[in-house]
């Protein structure tokens, strides 16, 4: 199964944190691991030599066993079974010899000057060894300890080391029981390791929540702004100095940007009020005009011109709305626009909708219904609205029968000035700002305008819909 890769910057850099420090940690212990161990052999095959030298007074003979004065190094006191003598090897057919352990134990009797012609060193458990078995039977019943105890001594672990000093001689056999030198040596390792991920990534953990609090919010601050420019107040600098910085240099940034909007609108609205002063005045002035029909030539490019203005000028201000959002009934909007085409016996048919309450700018929203509402009625000669709950979102769903967009040019289709009919023909459409608007009032309200070609059985093209998507 694949592991899911976070996806914050928090998430990451501990990610990070814990797999270097997984691999450092997991090398370092490793090389400790090592070095532990062979000190903990070394010290086993001291006591198994000690026993060998101490209790031997003699090629083939022995005496009684005496204790060793302590354990290996690392581990608990090592207990040490009577030495024995025997014709045999004690190493059975199915066990593998350690042979490493054998190079060191011959190295530890040349230095005490004990004859060796042969080693054989094994690893068995208690149990398994007639020899250590029946010490672990007579220490229990003389304790009285109970099966438990006693199977806990059988399963543990039993050096046996076997020298035969003379090549014609026989083998002295040490048995030295002690647990497993992983046992004793993991779990420090393991607990360590824990230690150290706990002390690291807990701290790496808070700097990186002081460093990321601050960007959260920052992030935060720059979605808002950018579905709302007009948002009052400015983000805190708070963090480091490098994000106390980031976050001031921000806040200059917005307010700079704020300005320049401000000062957007107020060129704009003197640009309107300066050009439809003057179509105004054309206004009264064609009525001098004799000529009816033209007359009504100009009378009819004055209103196009003036529509595009206010077209142009409504697309400039929809990033920067004066009015505030308030909560509307969406279906009742859609059906308020649907009787208006109605009353003008236009061909707009209200399909289903859903009771969908939300805060939006229904001013706004009513122009954009309107500005898609009319582009079905130009191109496709009628409009079924319906509403609907998708999510967390609400859709509004205009479809037409028209012969739709080519793939190609669908999404150029809402950049502003782009028309369906590339002839400037004021009969077939208006200056190609209809859609561009309805994109940026979808936008203005965190959703978004998806138009998409409606397609038969048969893969032909019956018509366009349009997808207003708004956030709930």
């Amino acid at each position: 199964m694949r592991i899911p890769r976070p996806r914050s910057l928090m998430g990451q850099m501990l990610l990070a944190v814990a797999a270097a420090l997984l691999l450092v940690q997991g090398l370092g212990s490793f090389l400790v691991y090592q070095a532990q161990r062979e000190a903990y052999e070394n010290g086993m095959l001291n006591v198994a030599a000690f026993r060998l030298i101490t209790d031997t007074r003699g090629p083939g003979t022995f005496s009684p066993a005496g204790r060793p004065p302590g354990g290996p190094i690392g581990g608990p006191p090592a207990r040490a079974f009577p030495l024995e003598f025997s014709t045999r090897s004690p190493v059975g057919q199915s066990e593998r010899r350690d042979t490493h352990a054998e190079a060191r134990l011959k190295g530890i009797l040349a230095d005490q000057n004990f004859p060796q012609s042969e080693i054989a060193i094994v690893h068995r458990a208690v149990g398994t060894d007639p020899v250590a078995r029946r010490g672990v039977e007579q220490r229990a019943k003389a304790r009285g300890l109970n099966a438990y105890e006693i199977d806990d001594m059988m399963n543990g672990h039993l050096l046996v080391v076997a020298v035969r000093p003379q090549p014609d001689s026989g083998w002295l056999i040490a048995r030295v029981r002690s647990p497993r030198a992983m046992n004793i040596l993991l779990t420090p390792l393991v607990l360590q390791t824990l230690l150290i991920y706990i002390v690291l990534v807990g701290a790496v953990a808070l700097i990186l929540r002081r460093i990321t609090r601050p960007l959260a919010a920052l992030t935060r601050r720059v979605e808002r702004f950018a579905v709302m420019p007009d948002a009052e107040g400015q983000l805190t600098p708070s963090g480091p100095d490098d994000m106390h910085r980031l976050i001031v240099a921000h806040n200059a940034m917005e307010a700079r940007i704020t300005a320049m909007l401000d000062e957007k609108n107020v060129m704009l609205g003197a640009i309107g009020h300066d050009l439809k002063t003057p179509l105004a005045a054309l206004r009264v002035r064609i009525e001098s005009v004799q000529d009816e029909t033209e007359r009504a030539r100009m009378a009819a490019t004055i209103e196009d011109i003036v529509r595009t203005l206010d077209d142009i000028l409504s697309l400039a201000r929809v990033g920067r709305p004066s009015d505030p959002r308030e909560r509307t009934e969406l279906s009742a909007l859609v059906a308020s626009v649907v009787e208006e085409y109605e009353d003008m016996e236009e061909p707009v048919e209200l399909g289903d909708t859903v009771r969908i309450v939300l805060e939006l700018r229904s001013t706004w929203l009513r122009r954009a219904l309107r500005n898609l509402i009319g582009n079905a009625l130009r191109y496709g000669c009628r409009a079924r609205v319906s509403l609907v709950r998708e999510g967390q979102r609400a859709v509004v769903l205009i479809d037409d029968d028209g012969p739709g967009i080519h793939e190609d040019t669908i999404d150029d289709m809402m950049n502003p000035f782009t028309r369906g009919d590339p002839s400037r023909n004021s009969a077939t459409g208006g200056a190609g700002l209809g859609l561009a608007l309805a994109r940026a009032i979808a936008d203005q309200h965190g959703g978004a305008l998806k138009l998409a070609n409606r397609l038969s059985a048969t893969g032909e093209v019956e018509g366009l819909t349009a997808r207003l998507e708004i956030p709930i």
